[in-house]
């Protein structure tokens, strides 16, 4: 069957959940949490870096910054693996995004502490964005903070109503069912609508 990712980035991994149909009904196909870091620094190497020397301190981050988007790559690979496997084909990816960071260097970051924390919060989004793009998926990027406006729009029904339906594929697999997998199964319906049209 046609499947669609769904992804909702945190520091150092993500949640990932897979729709399918199958007889006309959206299936859970799979849902796990992917590691992206294999360091505990490198889930916030802008924080590690901060009371280096310059030099070191853009080479840490540098570091980090290329290691989740090769680890991010590794995963998604995995993860489409996973899905051959099953027989099942990857119509697109759903990242879910924030908004883009300006063209800040890294040492225009270092200078406003804020900016760290948004450099780390885009980061690992950027990271699965890419490595969709890699793997030669459709890549879906949904704002977060316009989700759910943008599911009523593209899979034309209510609000009310999608919540049932994320409520009972969550039913149907059981916990973890939070916020994450929530959002990450409302991104994958909308990736998913594109292409069963």
């Amino acid at each position: 069957m046609k499947v669609a990712f769904g992804m909702k980035a945190h520091s150092g991994w993500a949640a990932l959940v897979v729709l399918g149909t199958r007889s006309g009904e959206l299936e859970v196909v799979n849902r796990r949490r992917i590691e992206l870091v294999e360091d505990e620094w490198a889930k916030q190497p802008y924080h590690a870096a901060e009371d280096l020397e310059a030099k070191a301190a853009r080479k840490v981050v540098e570091r980090g910054i290329e290691a989740a988007r090769r680890i991010a790559v590794r995963e998604m690979r995995v993860a489409v693996r996973q899905e051959q496997e099953r027989e099942n084909q990857v119509a697109a990816c759903a990242v879910l995004v924030t908004e883009p960071m300006p063209d800040w260097t890294v040492d225009e970051i270092f200078a406003v502490h804020f900016r760290m924390h948004k450099a780390e919060g885009v980061l690992f989004r950027d990271a699965l964005a890419r490595a969709a793009t890699a793997c030669d998926l459709k890549l879906l990027r949904v704002p977060e903070k316009q989700l759910d406006e943008l599911a009523v729009q593209t899979l034309s029904t209510s609000l009310n109503s999608l919540q049932k339906t994320i409520a009972s594929l969550g039913k149907s697999v059981g916990p973890p069912w939070g916020k994450d997998q929530k959002d990450a199964a409302l991104a994958a319906m909308i990736a998913l609508q594109g292409h069963l049209k």
